[in-house]
């Protein structure tokens, strides 16, 4: 993921409900616990660890019982202590207080609560880079070094696997915010791992690379159980039985894991991002130096600011953010200033023409005085003529042939800034080539900064030879008679 391009804008849930729902988590809520279960008595070794004889008694507190509770006190303890709700207090003997940040999680702001959150996100993300417990012990190198661990034993990048989830991550954050992903739907653990290692363009993938995409699967299944008691995620695990299968065949006959039957994909696993794991990515990539938008960004700017901001958004989502910004403005006021601001001969003002159309759909009636103003503008008067007649006004005058033909240069370049050679564009230019009689004998005269490109853009796009020709030379004789 390249952080050189806007990320498709997330809808982000109210931080107030995102607040109760991080309070909620079984780790951050067993962190709040222990830290307030702590005492003067309670004791941390030396990487500010609970000691090993008090894990009973913090797993006692937390209700947790079974061979893992000692474990999950651990890892809450740890997140407490990575967070500020613990603090401690004198190295060399081990105590510990309460931290500043504890009262933060009743007496603090939503945007508290989630700083507090964000903190265990990290800390959880940081433990699940790590290899399993038992792969570590056996890489310790006790012979040649008393206690270091030995990684090329261990065949195991703490820099790399880090990144690789964070690549995952960030993939998964992709496809939950794209106009054409699972948007709230899970995602099938498979894809994801295949997205880190299948090249897009690729056919069929190897053998070898199958088996690296089913080592992966296996990877991120222990990554993502990790993930959910942190809120991040919500996980259905593989298939024990898929892993069962997979151990008593034999490894010479077995196919990949990477290849799945679509008919039930579920047993291979499936991830989709919480709200407040939307929250969480985000935050993260804005961090790293990603443009993440999210919807309402741009409520509180100008009207150019949401023209030229929602120029790369899907349809959806400037449907939101315009929804948003209009539900700050009287109707007329509004209509006026998205006007103004579509006005441009710069190579986005076609665009910001489009976005400002479909915001005054939105708004209705109420903004026909504003476009009655705008008759007589050159830039304006032909979007103002069709809302106009869309919106039943009376007595709209009826447009020149020169703005006519301006109109539909304006509108075609519109639509190749947005949608580039789609195929509801290629139904367009067909349209038009074939409802207007000497189309492109008279639209090469018109004085439109894009005319010469969006004649190319016609011979491009319509299939019938004898047209694209036609639109070829009209594109010449623009360039020719506008120096261009």
């Amino acid at each position: 993921m390249s952080d050189s391009s806007p990320l498709p804008p997330v809808r982000l849930t109210d931080e107030a409900e995102l607040a109760r729902a991080a309070l909620s988590t079984p780790l951050l809520s067993r962190a709040a616990r222990l830290a307030r279960w702590a005492g003067p008595d309670t004791r941390v070794d030396a990487g500010g660890g609970l000691v090993e004889e008090q894990l009973p008694a913090a797993a006692e507190a937390l209700g947790l019982t079974g061979d893992d509770a000692a474990a999950y006190a651990s890892e809450a303890w740890r997140v407490a202590v990575d967070t500020g709700l613990v603090e401690i207090t004198d190295e060399e003997t081990g105590t510990v207080a309460a931290g500043e940040d504890l009262a933060l999680l009743t007496g603090g702001s939503p945007h508290d609560v989630l700083g507090i959150w964000l903190g265990a996100l990290e800390a959880v993300l940081a433990d699940a880079s790590v290899p399993d417990l038992d792969d570590l012990v056996d890489a310790m190198d006790l012979e040649n070094g008393g206690g270091e661990i030995d990684f090329s034993q261990l065949d195991w990048d703490p820099e790399g696997e880090a990144e690789f989830l964070d690549g995952v991550l960030g993939n998964l954050y992709l496809l939950s915010v794209s106009e054409d992903g699972p948007g709230e739907g899970p995602v099938p653990l498979p894809a994801l791992a295949a997205s880190m290692i299948v090249p897009g363009d690729m056919g069929e993938p190897s053998n070898d690379m199958l088996e690296q995409v089913s080592d992966a699967m296996m990877r991120l299944d222990d990554q993502f159980r990790l993930l959910e008691p942190v809120g991040l995620v919500e996980y259905q695990p593989v298939d024990e039985a898929l892993m069962a299968e997979a151990d008593d065949t034999d490894p010479a006959a077995a196919e990949p894991a990477g290849v799945v039957d679509d008919t039930d994909v579920s047993r291979y696993g499936m991830v989709r991002l919480t709200p407040l794991g939307l929250y969480g990515l985000r935050a993260r990539l804005l961090e790293a130096g990603f443009e993440a938008p999210a919807v309402g960004d741009l409520a509180d700017k100008g009207a150019d600011a949401l023209l030229d901001g929602t120029a790369a958004y899907g349809p959806r989502a400037v449907r939101a953010e315009t929804e948003q910004w209009l539900s700050r403005r009287e109707p007329l006021t509004a209509a006026r200033e998205l006007l103004a601001a579509a006005r441009g001969s710069d190579p986005g003002a076609p665009l910001r023409r489009l976005r400002c159309q479909e915001a005054l759909s939105l708004v209705g009636r109420a903004a026909e005085p504003a476009l009655c103003e705008v008759l007589g503008d050159a830039e304006l008067g032909g979007l103002a003529r069709v809302w106009l007649t869309e919106h039943g006004a009376a007595d709209v005058p009826a447009p020149s042939e020169a703005m006519i033909f301006w109109l539909t240069i304006d509108t075609v370049a519109a639509q190749l800034a947005a949608e580039g050679n789609s195929e509801e564009l290629q139904a367009l230019v067909e349209g038009l080539a074939a409802q207007h009689d000497g189309f492109f004998a008279a639209a090469w005269r018109v004085e439109h900064p894009a005319t010469a490109d969006v004649l190319e853009a016609m011979g491009r796009l319509h299939p019938d030879k004898r047209v694209a020709k036609e639109a070829r030379k009209a594109a010449f004789k623009a360039r020719s008679a506008h120096g261009g």
